[in-house]
């Protein structure tokens, strides 16, 4: 049973592991700024450009901005327990490190697993709807990409590969293994271009407004729970959720950033609040320029805009310019998460040494990089837009359940820990938080359950032959030893 329990060795062990990882990786990366515009990038990015549509379109109609203000406030309080989380520990595991710390290895693996689902393919949806608009972008300029290469073999018009998706997830890996510092830059450009063309979206759009798109605002009741009316509002905010998946982006980054027990607290805050303001108003603007149910489409923005007319043909290339930059740069940052909660699994013993090398030259993890853009290129280029979407939605909401809870354990068990920031309310904002993520993963489909168990009993298996063992031995030389524990036990399984 080693390491199965928590205990204030798993806690020291994982500050002495998060020390280390600071002398390895660039630490001095990245700023306060460059946090909230790395989690703006995750958060900003499919939901706008692509999930909003699928959701109008299928569950809430023009009341899919209620379910954008739904899914923020779920993700205000749950960001709250992420800020002293991070404060307090500020390790690159993100939920994984914070749910060792407080609940022990089986349920650090499990949480790790479930990032994994998160993350990873959360990378692949957001480069599936990167190809539409990519694809959408090139119609623009007169050239068309065979049906064959911009599809997957599986859904109901089904092609050979979604070529483009695959491309983007191998480039922004690439962006990736140069370093963290380097993609940051990047990152910082195109999350001030993509913000700049949303707002001229919003300020121009509004004047395209029709109000009879807007009527009824929540459609009738249709069937089943879900099938709008205000079950498919609440299924929309389970839906969209998915995009909130950025502000634990921001806390992967604690490794790297300057001053994390401050800077990690006001990206993570920072992001939630521009983003819910950015949907809000992007969904308004949607429905009211195009009749909701023509907004299941890959590339709805460009959508929205070819109804309003020719007028418009100059914001419809422009947008299509930032969806193009925009989402690729929430590819680079989603697998950015990815590979740090690799980096940080890996140091525990959870995972194979070999996720956890970091790069002399560049101070990155790069076989970690390598795998995540191989195979989230996979799944990017053969798995259909909406399946990968409700298996997101559910990890994440699992993730952020795990974290609210996280921190209450914490507080009752380590009063003395150091917090630069503390929730407010603590019992009573964890518990909504909790809650509400519940509620809203309880209206999501069955099919997207069912997927999550046989994922997690994958990851089971995984946990009693490898993980269980591993990270048990490797806890207890690094409780013992400290910072120089975590350097010497990393070496040893390096070589």
């Amino acid at each position: 049973m080693s390491g199965s329990g928590p205990g204030r060795g798993n806690l020291d062990a994982i500050l002495a592991t998060a020390e280390h990882d600071r002398t390895r990786l660039n630490s001095n990366a990245l700023g306060a700024f460059s946090l909230t515009l790395l989690g703006v990038a995750s958060v900003v990015g499919a939901g706008i450009f692509v999930v909003t549509g699928d959701a109008a379109a299928h569950y809430a109609g023009p009341a899919v901005v209620i379910s954008f203000v739904l899914a923020g406030v779920v993700a205000a309080l749950t960001a709250l327990c992420y800020a002293e989380l991070a404060s307090s520990i500020p390790a690159a595991g993100s939920t994984y490190s914070y749910a060792f710390a407080a609940f022990g290895s089986f349920v650090g693996w499990f949480i790790g697993w479930d990032l994994l689902l998160e993350y990873l393919f959360a990378a692949s949806t957001v480069a599936v709807g990167w190809s539409g608009y990519f694809d959408s972008l090139l119609q623009s300029c007169g050239v068309h990409l065979p049906h064959a290469l911009i599809t997957p073999p599986f859904g109901s018009d089904p092609g050979i590969v979604n070529l483009p998706a695959v491309a983007i997830m191998l480039l922004t890996s690439g962006a990736l293994w140069l370093g963290t510092k380097e993609s940051a830059v990047a990152n910082n450009t195109m999350v001030i271009l993509k913000l700049t063309i949303l707002v001229l979206v919003i300020a121009v759009g509004v004047f395209y407004i029709t109000s009879s798109n807007l009527t009824p605002f929540v459609p009738a009741h249709a069937g089943g729970f879900g099938d709008f009316g205000w079950s498919g509002v609440l299924r929309g905010a389970g839906i969209v959720f998915f995009a909130y998946i950025g502000f634990d982006a921001v806390s992967t980054a604690a490794a790297e950033a300057r001053e994390p027990r401050r800077t990690i607290p006001i990206g993570l805050i920072g992001t939630v609040l521009i983003a819910t303001a950015i949907y809000v108003a992007v969904g308004f603007v949607l429905t009211g320029m195009l009749d909701y149910r023509q907004l299941g489409v890959d590339d709805p923005i460009a959508a929205a805009i070819q109804a309003a007319g020719p007028n418009l043909d100059w914001l419809l290339r422009l947008t299509d310019v930032a969806a193009v930059v925009g989402l690729a740069s929430t590819v680079l940052v989603t697998l950015y998460g990815q590979t740090r909660i690799f980096m940080r699994m890996s140091e525990d013993g959870m995972l194979p040494p070999r996720f956890g090398q970091v790069s002399p030259r560049t101070k990155t993890p790069q076989f970690s990089i390598v795998l995540c853009g191989i195979v989230g290129g996979v799944v990017a280029g053969l798995v259909p837009l909406s399946v990968l979407g409700e298996l997101i939605s559910i990890g994440t909401l699992l993730a952020f359940i795990i974290v609210s809870a996280g921190v209450v354990t914490l507080r009752r068990r380590y009063p003395d820990l150091e917090r630069p920031f503390r929730v407010p309310a603590l019992p009573l904002v964890a518990g909504v938080a909790i809650v509400s993520s519940l509620a809203l993963m309880a209206t999501l489909p069955g099919a997207t359950w069912v997927r999550l168990v046989i994922w997690a009993l994958i990851g089971f298996c995984i946990y009693f032959f490898y993980a269980r063992e591993h990270s048990g031995e490797k806890m207890r030389a690094v409780a013992a030893h400290g910072a120089a524990g975590a350097a010497t036990a990393a070496e040893a399984e390096g070589a």
